[in-house]
């Protein structure tokens, strides 16, 4: 365990980093099955909408380090192929 007074603090700062991450991360992924249930729905606007709103939290996500930049650009292109079936 930390024993000095900057390694106590970089460990709860750890901890309070890695809740903050795994909340962003679960915001993204929950976008993205936002996009499939609109497509599987065959909800033409919804998906659209939804995939607006994905793409604006994979670049966050990416930007801040919790994706890789690939993954996200693979994800995007995945979901909006999937998007412009609909239509």
């Amino acid at each position: 365990m930390a024993n000095s007074p900057q390694a106590r603090k970089r460990a709860r700062q750890a901890d309070k980093h890695r809740l903050h991450n795994t909340s962003e991360r679960s915001r993204m992924r929950t976008s993205v099955k936002n996009v499939l249930k609109a497509v599987a729905e065959a909800d033409n606007v919804g998906a659209q909408q939804a995939y607006k709103e994905a793409t604006a939290l994979l670049d966050q996500a990416a930007n801040k380090g919790l994706i890789h930049k690939n993954k996200a650009a693979r994800h995007k292109s995945r979901l909006n192929a999937r998007v412009r079936a609909l239509g």
